[in-house]
């Protein structure tokens, strides 16, 4: 199994980290900001730098459709693991083009109103997974597993 982890750098990519025990055995690359914090936390890990900022960019959404494209091409991954923020988008959406499974985890601090990356996402993804109870009063198709940390 071959698994693209998405998310921008800090508190995104920290809770994508956090799902170690899940992808370390597994074929991987990343895709998230080119800043200090996600550099060292990846060093050594296949990784794949985005445009940013990303929030509410037209810009941004455009540039990262076609690293997403070009990624997703050469890379063919079986899974997308992402945590938002907006970079997740696009990935998400020409992953399902491409017939690519895809799990969305809305962050920890959302306990009863939706991210604008989890509001996109929702319609799309195979599994939304949230990590309180209330989250299912937000999104009914939910699966909440608790807290990832």
């Amino acid at each position: 199994m071959k698994v693209c982890l998405t998310g921008s750098s800090g508190g995104h990519l920290t809770h994508l980290y956090m799902l170690r025990p899940f992808w370390e055995d597994k074929e991987r690359f990343w895709v998230t900001f080119n800043k200090d914090d996600a550099n060292s936390l990846l060093e050594g890990e296949s990784v794949y730098h985005c445009y940013y900022p990303t929030n509410r960019s037209l810009k941004a959404l455009i540039i990262n459709t076609r690293l997403a494209w070009k990624v997703l091409r050469k890379e063919r991954p079986d899974v997308i693991i992402s945590t938002g923020a907006a970079v997740a988008v696009p990935f998400f959406y020409l992953g399902k083009l491409f017939g690519v499974k895809l799990i969305y985890i809305e962050v920890l601090d959302r306990i009863n109103t939706s991210t604008m990356t989890g509001k996109m996402v929702y319609p799309i993804a195979d599994k939304f997974i949230v990590q309180w109870e209330e989250m299912k009063q937000v999104y009914p198709k939910a699966i909440n597993l608790g807290s990832i940390f």
